[in-house]
């Protein structure tokens, strides 16, 4: 699959950190329909994409998206969010404290 958009990362600015309820509510607002997934410490997921629009906010820990197309990687912690276009391969390695997330797809 090709991807014609580039992954987009939008950091979290304010100074207190989101809580779940935060980051549902912000998703709800653009329509969208999350669920929760979790993972422990250096789990990893192997390259592959999706035919969907995937966006996800981190709620707690952290996680490392690898993007060999785009020759890097992405590091996401509390409160960061990827939105990630169909086509876009991509792996991920979860940081040394887990990861909480929540996920919804355009």
């Amino acid at each position: 699959m090709f991807a014609t958009e580039k992954p987009r990362v939008t950091r979290w600015t304010e100074d207190a950190m989101p809580d779940e309820v935060v980051l549902l509510r912000i998703m709800s607002k653009e329509g969208l329909k999350p669920y929760t997934w979790s993972n422990g410490p250096g789990d990893v997921y192997s390259a592959h994409d999706h035919s969907y629009h995937k966006v996800i906010y981190v709620v707690s820990g952290s996680i490392r998206f690898g993007l060999p197309d785009e020759g890097g990687s992405i590091e996401l912690e509390a409160g960061d969010r990827l939105d990630l276009p169909p086509g876009v391969v991509h792996d991920a390695v979860v940081g040394r404290h887990g990861v909480v997330c929540l996920e919804a797809h355009r």
